[in-house]
């Protein structure tokens, strides 16, 4: 159950046909994962543990996201948090080679695109989590689609995961658009991930994929909403400059500054405005970041705010 005395709103949405009500930012696990900076285990603990009582208790997870599913387990095991508190979505990884706790999949060639090995990769992530089912399990950004929609491919095998009750939902999370329509083509995808557009810089998916997707009532997550932190409003004076995204994001922070709002939340609340957008995970590196994240999203803008500011064509 989530702690209904937060002093957050964080508001929540139904994950399409998988009927899942997810916070619009869910963790991105990235976070804590080692590879932004160092997170204890218990430090990991306390920031899953306050996410959940701030009403982000959706974690999207992967094992090339650090170390974080172990951390993420490190909580469910030792009581940090209950299974059934939290809502997880985890990914296969096509071309990565893991040696974690006895994990190793190694391969030829680096890259498996079997039935077979989806359904490994996955039954160990469960192993290393601590839990018997994922609420949805992604293949992880694949350098190509045909090969994982293939008889015996990726995909049969995460959908014979959800026939066995392993994976509740299934899909892809990954860029380009043409394997997103693909994907959404079998009729058997039930939630993607898209990353790096729709955000303040570009809006290209709400050309085909989020059409195609809320067509067929798919869950839709929004990656890389704040571009990788550089819509939160942090100083960018000692980045360069000449890069177009920097110099728009240093346009942007300072039109904020000088409005006397914050750039996360326009950043968040203008993604929100897109209905067929359910979620936009975040990875948050300590408590702060967190309570941030959960404020901007909790303190709706003005609309003339939003409105003002997209005027602007930074």
């Amino acid at each position: 159950m989530l702690n209904a005395q937060s002093e957050f709103n964080v508001p929540r949405r139904r994950w399409g046909k998988s009927e899942l009500e997810i916070p619009v930012i869910p963790y991105g696990t990235q976070g804590f994962g080692n590879n932004f900076g160092p997170v204890s285990d218990e430090e990991a603990c306390q920031l899953i543990r306050r996410a959940v009582d701030i009403g982000i208790n959706h974690f999207d997870a992967a094992l090339c996201y650090g170390d974080s599913q172990r951390k993420l387990g490190v909580a469910i095991k030792n009581g940090t948090i209950k299974r059934e508190e939290i809502i997880i979505s985890i990914r296969v990884c096509c071309e990565r080679n893991y040696e974690w706790n006895g994990i190793d999949y190694t391969t030829v060639d680096g890259i498996d695109h079997s039935a077979d090995y989806a359904i490994a990769n996955v039954e160990k992530q469960l192993e290393l989590v601590g839990t018997d089912y994922f609420d949805v399990v992604f293949i992880h950004d694949p350098r190509e689609i045909d090969p994982t929609l293939a008889k015996n491919g990726t995909f049969a095998g995460l959908l014979e995961l959800k026939n066995r009750g392993l994976a509740r939902n299934v899909g892809f999370a990954m860029n380009p658009h043409d394997f997103h329509l693909q994907a959404i083509e079998t009729g058997d995808v039930d939630n993607l991930l898209t990353f790096n557009d729709y955000n303040l810089f570009g809006q290209s998916a709400a050309e085909s994929v989020l059409p195609a997707a809320a067509d067929q009532d798919i869950g839709i997550l929004n990656g890389w909403s704040i571009a990788r932190g550089l819509l939160t409003g942090i100083d960018l004076s000692e980045r360069d400059q000449e890069n177009s995204n920097i110099k728009r994001a240093t346009q942007m922070g300072q039109w904020c500054l000088d409005k006397e709002v914050n750039l996360l939340a326009v950043a968040l609340q203008f993604c929100l405005r897109e209905e067929r957008i359910h979620g936009n995970p975040i990875g948050s590196l300590n408590i702060e970041q967190l309570e941030m994240n959960a404020t901007a999203v909790s303190q709706p803008l003005p609309d003339e705010i939003i409105d003002e500011f997209i005027e602007q064509k930074f």
